[in-house]
This record gives structure tokens, C-alpha cells and sequence, in this order.
């Protein structure tokens, strides 16, 4: 590492780390804007309006789930959804989860419509994934069963 790299980095952090504690610096401030009702929502329905303004959304063979069938733990459950269609944003919703809505990704221009991630579900459900491509919504759904400890239960 370079000596002035490393003596601007310190600067750098320094200055923000002062900043925070004056609390010139509060988290709303930095942190970025995220849909707080589409997050809050405790239906299907509540989250996508929240997420896209419109809760219509088709199903489509154009997206594919990749997860478990059976997960043993379900605070952490390894999923992939991807599609061939000029996606601009993914969410992934678990319908019997209390907040259906998992995450959601807003995806670059020439972005791949691919995402990989793992999600937290309370008990056997149903994993909805949309994808909005050309400002319409479309969906696709898997069901994920969840044991406890691996047993069956």
C-alpha cells in the first residue's frame, strides 16, 4: 500500500468518525432509501404495492427458483432467481413469513437478471419470486418445506 493512499484513508475515516459522534452525521442521512412500506406490510398484496406501486403481477416459465425442497433450518435457506428477460428489479416474497417481502434488488441496465442470496422463512410456505422487465410484473412460485432440526417436523 502506498503511504499516501493509507494517510488519506486515515484522514478520511478520521473525519467521518468525528463527524458521527458531533452527530453531524445521523443514519437516516447515510444509510439508502429503502421502502419502508413495502417492508412493514403483512400481506402479499401490501408489500408489492409498497415495492411497485401495483400488486397485478403474471406468472411466467421465464423465471426460475433454485432452493431446497425440503430446508432443515429455516433462518437460513440458500435461494437463486433467475430469468432470461431484461429484468429491471427482483424481490423475493415468502407468503407465510409475517413480512412476506425478503429483500428486493434494483438491477443495472446491462445487469444479468440473476440474484443469490438466502432467506429467512418461519415455517413451510410458498417463495414468490417477481421480476419487473418492460414495467410489467411477472412471478413464479415454489414451495419450500421447512423441518425443524432436520426431523421432519
Amino acid at each position: 500500500m502506498k503511504r499516501r493512499t493509507f494517510l488519506k484513508g486515515t484522514v478520511t475515516g478520521g473525519m467521518l468518525g468525528i463527524a458521527a459522534s458531533a452527530g453531524l452525521l445521523m443514519p437516516k442521512m447515510v444509510l439508502a432509501a429503502w421502502p419502508k412500506s413495502a417492508f412493514d406490510a403483512t400481506k402479499i398484496d401490501g408489500a408489492l404495492n409498497g415495492l411497485y406501486n401495483s400488486a397485478s403481477h403474471s406468472k411466467s416459465g421465464d423465471i426460475k427458483i433454485k432452493a431446497p425442497d425440503i430446508a432443515e433450518n429455516g433462518a437460513v435457506v440458500p435461494i437463486t432467481v433467475s430469468t432470461g428477460m431484461k429484468a429491471s428489479s427482483i424481490a423475493v416474497l415468502i407468503k407465510e413469513n409475517p413480512s412476506p417481502l425478503a429483500c428486493s434488488y434494483e438491477l443495472g441496465g446491462n445487469t444479468a437478471g440473476f440474484i443469490s442470496c438466502r432467506v429467512k422463512m418461519g415455517k413451510t410456505s410458498d417463495l414468490i419470486a417477481v421480476v419487473k422487465s418492460g414495467g410489467k410484473l411477472h412471478s413464479t412460485t415454489r414451495k419450500i418445506k421447512v423441518t425443524i432440526g432436520g426431523c421432519g417436523g
